[in-house]
């Protein structure tokens, strides 16, 4: 089963093709080309990290991101599952406070070391929001609805 797995932004979102595995693709893209590739592309399932409220003000950049979610819900081929991410740090770190760095260790800790451009690793070429993509398709993967 193959996971188109995003983490998404106000202009950019990250996007991790997962089949269970490993890796397939990842990469930062405008959300206009995440939209092409929900509409083109083939997958068995599509996971978007959400937004939650956890009682704090946000500003107008988190209501531009709720926006492109459902304008990336609206395009997808089959009904994407909206993932928090309070929910993936708890399945993969075993604690809701747990920080990107531990997500990212978690996740290293379970696909291997990143590697070098010599020897790349499962990892190799994560970078930023795509370590939060990933930690969303591994979650999804993992935990069936």
């Amino acid at each position: 089963m193959t996971i188109l797995a995003l983490d998404p932004g106000t202009t950019e979102t990250a996007f991790v093709l997962w089949d269970g595995r490993r890796i397939l693709e990842a990469d930062h893209l405008p959300n206009a080309e995440i939209r092409q590739i929900l509409i083109g592309r083939e997958y068995d399932a599509v996971a978007c990290e959400m937004i939650a409220s956890y009682g704090m003000a946000v500003g107008k950049e988190v209501f531009e991101t709720c926006v492109w979610i459902g304008r990336f819900v609206e395009v997808a081929r089959v009904e994407p599952r909206l993932v928090y991410r309070r929910d993936a740090k708890l399945h993969l770190c075993h604690s809701p406070r747990a920080k990107d760095a531990n997500v990212r260790q978690a996740l290293i800790d379970r696909l291997g070391p990143q590697g070098t451009k010599k020897n790349p690793g499962a990892t190799y070429g994560m970078r930023a929001h795509l370590w939060a993509a990933l930690a969303v398709a591994v979650y999804a993967g993992d935990v069936k609805e």
